[in-house]
């Protein structure tokens, strides 16, 4: 029997309108849910609990801005309700809705680059490949 191993990212991206904007090194993503617990007067313990909203917080390393993005005069500080896409070899994972909330940078000449990016995403969804 072989082992297949944990499929790793072959290609991400943040997307907007369709168009590739940005390729990204890396990238970390955790998702929080704001869950409510019931309880019942007497019981020691609570009867259930009820899953909230989910939160989810990405944070990119090294986003470089495609050529067609430069040349449109895209903007990191102006991205709005763009997407994560990160695909896999099995299947592609995408985060809708993205808007940043912080960016810190360390620049070459020549090259518009962003460090650091933390991305808050409104969605996510998975598609087989």
């Amino acid at each position: 029997m072989e082992i297949a191993g944990f499929p790793t990212s072959a290609d991400i991206y943040l997307e907007l309108n369709g168009k590739k904007v940005a390729v990204v090194q890396s990238y970390s993503a955790k998702v929080t849910r704001s869950s409510q617990t019931i309880e019942a007067f007497g019981e020691s313990e609570p009867v259930a609990t009820i899953p909230g909203q989910c939160k989810y917080t990405l944070e990119l390393t090294r986003l470089y801005a495609t050529d067609e993005a430069i040349s449109d005069g895209i903007s990191f500080y102006h991205l709005e309700d763009f997407s994560l896409v990160i695909c896999k070899p099995d299947r592609k994972v995408i985060y809708s809705g993205c808007q940043w909330s912080n960016i810190s940078e360390q620049g070459e000449l020549n090259a518009m680059v962003a460090e650091k990016v933390t991305v808050l995403a409104t969605g996510r969804i998975e598609i087989a490949a």
